[in-house]
C-alpha cells in the first residue's frame, strides 16, 4: 500500500461517500473505499486500476463529470498541474471538503499554501512520511480551462519555426529541454517508413521529423496524458497529422517501426526511475523492423550504450553536447 493511501486509511471515516481520488496510486486504496471513484492521468496505473476495479477510475486531462461529495488531490510532481487539478475541483465543492496528501520529500508542506484561495487549509495527520491537509472550500472558484494553462513558444528549425504547445504537468513545460535541443540538431539521414517519438511530451521531435518527413507515418507516444493532450495541441498548431496514443512504454508502441527517436525520462517525481528506459533499450529490436534504427539522447554519465548493445547491436555515438550524448543503433 502506498504511504500517501495509508495516510487516508488513518482517517477512513471521512472518506466513506462519494469521493474522488485525483491522480490516485495504483493500489488497493479503492477496494478500502468502496464508494470512491478513481480520475488517473497515468496509463500504466489506470491500466493496473482497470484490472483491478473496472470502471471506477477514468482517464484523460479532465475531471470525472459525475458527482462527488469530498475530493482527494494526490500531489502532483509539478505545482502548475497542481493548481490545475485543486482549481477544476474546488469549483465543484463550494462548502464542502477538498484534501491534499503527499510526501513530506515531495514538498507537500509548501504545497499546502496551494488550498489558501480556496479557504483556511489545515493539517489534519502527519504519518509515513507524508501529510494530509483539507480544506472547507468557502468560495468555489470558476473552473480554469486546460487550454488557457497551455504555454507555447517557438523553435526556429530548417524548415521555419515549429510551434510548441505544452500543458501543466508536462516535461519542460513552456521551454524546450537541452537533451532535445540536441537531438533536434541530428534528425538527419531518418530511415523512411513508420517513425515513433517515444516519451513524446510536448511533441517536439514528432512534430519536427513530420514536419521533415511528411511522407512518413509517425506516432508519438506517451505514459501521461497531459503530455498526450499537449502533443495533439502542438500538431494541430503545426497542421501536422500524426497518431498520438498513451500507454506504459514501448509495450504499448506499434510493431514493425523504422526509427525510435526518444528522449526518455528518468526521472519520476522525486524518484529516479530508469525502467522505461531499461525496458525501451531491451524491447525495441521486437518494434523494429530489420534495418531499423534507435535514435536516443541521454544525460552522459548513464551507461547506455553496453545496454543498447547487448539487445540491438553496434552502438555508435552520433552526437555529444552539453553533457548529453546521442547514440544510434541499428537492428541487423
Amino acid at each position: 500500500m502506498d504511504p500517501r493511501s495509508e495516510v487516508l486509511l488513518r482517517q477512513a471515516e471521512l472518506f466513506q461517500g462519494s469521493v474522488l481520488l485525483a491522480g490516485l496510486p495504483a493500489d488497493d486504496l479503492l477496494g478500502r473505499l468502496p464508494d470512491a471513484r478513481g480520475w488517473c492521468w497515468h496509463a500504466g496505473d489506470q491500466a493496473a486500476l482497470d484490472a483491478r476495479f473496472a470502471g471506477r477510475s477514468l482517464f484523460g486531462v479532465t475531471a470525472p463529470e459525475r458527482e462527488f461529495d469530498t475530493a482527494v488531490v494526490f500531489l502532483p510532481k509539478s505545482k502548475d498541474l497542481t493548481d490545475y487539478i485543486l482549481n477544476a475541483l474546488a469549483s465543484r465543492l463550494a462548502g464542502r471538503e477538498l484534501y491534499l496528501v503527499g510526501e513530506k520529500r515531495s514538498g507537500i508542506e509548501g504545497a499546502a499554501k496551494q488550498l489558501n484561495p480556496f479557504g483556511k487549509p489545515r493539517k489534519l495527520d502527519s504519518a509515513r512520511h507524508c501529510q494530509l491537509w483539507q480544506v472547507t472550500v468557502a468560495i468555489a472558484p470558476e473552473a480554469r480551462s486546460l487550454e488557457s494553462l497551455a504555454q507555447t513558444y517557438e523553435l526556429p528549425l530548417a524548415e521555419g519555426p515549429l510551434k510548441v504547445i505544452s500543458l501543466p504537468g508536462v516535461f519542460s513545460h513552456g521551454r524546450l529541454d537541452r537533451g532535445s535541443a540536441l537531438l533536434l540538431e541530428h534528425l538527419d539521414k531518418l530511415p523512411s517508413g513508420h517513425l515513433l517519438d517515444f516519451g513524446c511530451g510536448a511533441g517536439v521531435l514528432g512534430a519536427a521529423v513530420k514536419r521533415r518527413y511528411p511522407h512518413n507515418q509517425v506516432t508519438l507516444l506517451d505514459v501521461d496524458a497531459f503530455a498526450a493532450a499537449s502533443s495533439r495541441l502542438t500538431l494541430a498548431a503545426n497542421g501536422l497529422e500524426a497518431d498520438v496514443i498513451t500507454g506504459d512504454g514501448i509495450d504499448a508502441a506499434p510493431m514493425g517501426l523504422s526509427a525510435i527517436l526518444s528522449n526518455p525520462p528518468f526521472h519520476v517525481g522525486v524518484h529516479t526511475d530508469y525502467f522505461a528506459t531499461e525496458n525501451l533499450l531491451r524491447k525495441a529490436a521486437k518494434h523494429l523492423k530489420n534495418g531499423g534504427e534507435l535514435r536516443l539522447v541521454a544525460n552522459s554519465f548513464l551507461k547506455y550504450q553496453p545496454l543498447i548493445e547487448e539487445h540491438l547491436g553496434v552502438c555508435a555515438i552520433k552526437a555529444e553536447g552539453q553533457g548529453f550524448r546521442i547514440y544510434r543503433a541499428k537492428r541487423g
